[in-house]
């Protein structure tokens, strides 16, 4: 505690600070909704305390003294500080962060290039992604949104379909550069082949699996790198370095860039898909509400519809 403020109030020296700025007890009494005579009343309690003028009364008006030019310029340092903290902690009251959990390819591919939509709507919230390839069983106490790969069902959440899962062979164009044309899923025997491993699957289509929604007879080549998540491994063929399976939806941005083509049109689906679940007891209601009505927006726009 600095004992040279001890007894003195925060009104006696914004009342100080009004009257010294406008020179005026009269103007200062208007400005902070008081009288003239309170005015002076608390100008000389100060003075009292301080055991120093403040002003000099001179004709028609008042004039700061040398002590009260020196005070003045301290009270208002001080008393733009304070407000300017007192705005700080109110906006971070009202600044509020929602947290999602989801995997790291849906994250990656789909969600993380339109939070910035979301923020640019609502500015006072905060997403915190959380990203995991685990498949919990029941989502963790903090959680307030998740977006998981299932069968939709989750243990005390209620889920919200938002799309199966509905793949097809992707590479780069490079890779393809010299392969005669048009390129067909037939040509997947022959091409270098992508696989997650399958502790990370989740359940996710694999070669095999994509092999024979395809009717196609060949098994499917072991292929020299596997990943650990699914980022990883379309970086890889991005790169070059192999056909992936790509997830509608995840990998479409990709396709429209250029920077990912289709083998063939042929697609295979599951009963899988990416679910929005909500946990039974909902902390932030009213912002889980923002971001599910967001999320459910701009999946109709990637729909087009």
């Amino acid at each position: 505690m600095f004992r040279s403020i001890e007894g003195l109030s925060l009104d006696s020296l914004r009342v100080f600070e009004s009257a010294a700025r406008q020179l005026s007890f009269t103007a200062a009494a208007a400005e902070l909704g008081s009288t003239q005579p309170a005015i002076s009343q608390q100008i000389k309690r100060l003075e009292q305390q301080l055991t120093t003028r403040l002003f000099d009364r001179v004709y028609r008006g008042i004039a700061l003294t040398e002590a009260g030019t020196l005070l003045l310029r301290y009270v208002q340092d001080g008393l733009q500080s304070l407000d300017a903290g007192l705005a700080a902690v109110a906006a971070q009251q009202q600044h509020e962060v929602l947290q999602v959990a989801t995997d790291f390819a849906f994250a990656a591919y789909w969600l993380m290039p339109r939070l910035q939509r979301f923020h640019q709507l609502h500015p006072e919230v905060d997403v915190s992604l959380i990203t995991s390839e685990r498949d919990h069983g029941a989502l963790p106490a903090e959680i307030d949104v998740a977006i998981n790969f299932g069968d939709g069902r989750f243990k005390h959440a209620e889920a919200q379909l938002l799309f199966r899962e509905e793949v097809f062979p992707v590479c780069s164009p490079q890779l393809l550069a010299n392969h005669p044309q048009p390129v067909t899923v037939d040509a997947l025997v022959e091409l270098p082949l992508l696989h997650l491993r399958p502790e990370n699957r989740n359940r996710w289509f694999d070669w095999a699996g994509l092999f024979h929604a395809f009717a196609i007879a060949e098994t499917p080549s072991p292929g020299s790198m596997r990943f650990d998540n699914y980022t990883l491994l379309i970086q890889a063929a991005i790169a070059g370095q192999g056909v992936a399976i790509g997830w509608r939806h995840l990998v479409d941005e990709l396709l429209a860039q250029k920077l990912l083509c289709r083998l063939g049109d042929e697609v295979a689906q599951s009963e899988y898909g990416y679910y929005l679940v909500l946990p039974e007891r909902k902390r932030r209601q009213r912002l889980t509400e923002t971001f599910v009505s967001w999320l459910q927006a701009e999946l109709r726009l990637s729909n087009g519809t």
